[in-house]
């Protein structure tokens, strides 16, 4: 059973580093073909694809968001990590890591739970 789990700080002041912490478990991170993903879902909107990392290491982000955004993995821990630097209080959602064959929100195999992380001073 493949399981993922965030970690973080659930407040957040603005323009700080928003950082959280995906541990998976039940599935290497280096699984052939596999991609690990963050989203998050603001109030009243959309999933929303932030970047992932894949099974070789690569780093896909959202254009609207990479200049602000760092995904990285540990291998050995079999965990991956977003930052997110110059939080805004729009940045204020349910943040979410997800697995699968691919990055395409709908078809995502596994997902954590989400955190709820609040940017405000």
């Amino acid at each position: 059973q493949v399981q993922l789990q965030e970690s973080g700080p659930g407040l957040v002041k603005p323009s700080d580093t928003l950082s959280l912490n995906c541990t998976v478990s039940g599935k290497s991170i280096t699984a052939s073909a596999h991609y690990w993903s963050w989203i998050r879902q603001a109030p009243g909107k959309e999933r929303e694809w932030i970047g992932a990392v894949s099974y070789t290491g690569l780093v896909y982000w959202s254009p609207a968001l990479k200049s602000r955004t760092t995904i990285s993995r540990d291998t050995n821990k079999n965990q991956y990590t977003l930052q997110l630097r110059l939080a805004t209080p729009e940045d204020t959602a349910v943040y979410y890591c997800a697995g699968g064959r691919g990055t395409a929100v709908e078809k995502m195999d596994y997902w954590g739970q989400g955190t709820q992380v609040t940017v405000s001073s």
